[in-house]
């Protein structure tokens, strides 16, 4: 499988390797591995796996789960750190690309009968929905939307997918 396989199956299962709403911390450190950092506020929990994110809140037993995570595909370009990508992700995908084209994911998911919707626009990101999953795809429409210049080769680029949400109680405007 490629990256691109990865970010398809995580917009079309709403998991990582087998892994997400509902589990807990034990869970995802089995998963993905213990290479995180973690950042409890305000009750809750935010894991830092680099290229994913998950949060977690008390469920109704008082055990922290995961109320969502995110693949935060930007990161790819501009972090700093040894690998943004957790080994084990690297392992069974290969070599993850700072860019991911939303034209080459949409296609993926619409090969597999999947649907995506446009479900938000802003000036400078649009959100597309995954029919049948929890997904939320943002792109980027303006690299630049604050005008501070002309992003470099590597930056990023319109049509770029920002990040891939899965959440069962999204928050965003529908």
């Amino acid at each position: 499988m490629s990256a691109l396989g990865f970010y398809t199956h995580v917009a079309t299962h709403g998991d990582v390797l087998g892994t997400g709403i509902g589990a807990s911390p034990d869970s995802w450190e089995t998963a993905v591995g213990a290479d995180y950092l973690d950042v409890p506020e305000g009750g809750l929990l935010r894991r830092d796996y680099g290229l994913v994110e998950v949060n977690f809140s008390p469920d109704q037993q008082g055990q922290m789960s995961c109320f969502g995570f995110a693949v935060q595909i930007h990161r790819l370009i501009h972090d700093q750190s040894p690998s943004p990508v957790p080994s084990r992700l690297s392992q069974q995908f290969g070599t993850f690309a700072p860019r991911a084209p939303f034209e080459e994911l949409r296609a993926a998911i619409l090969a597999l009968g999947h649907t995506v919707e446009l479900d938000h626009t802003s000036r400078d990101m649009h959100r597309y929905r995954v029919l049948d999953s929890e997904a939320r795809i943002h792109v980027i429409v303006d690299p630049d939307p604050y005008g501070s210049g002309e992003p470099g080769p590597d930056g990023h680029q319109a049509g770029d997918v920002w990040s891939i949400d899965v959440s069962p109680t999204w928050w965003g405007p529908k």
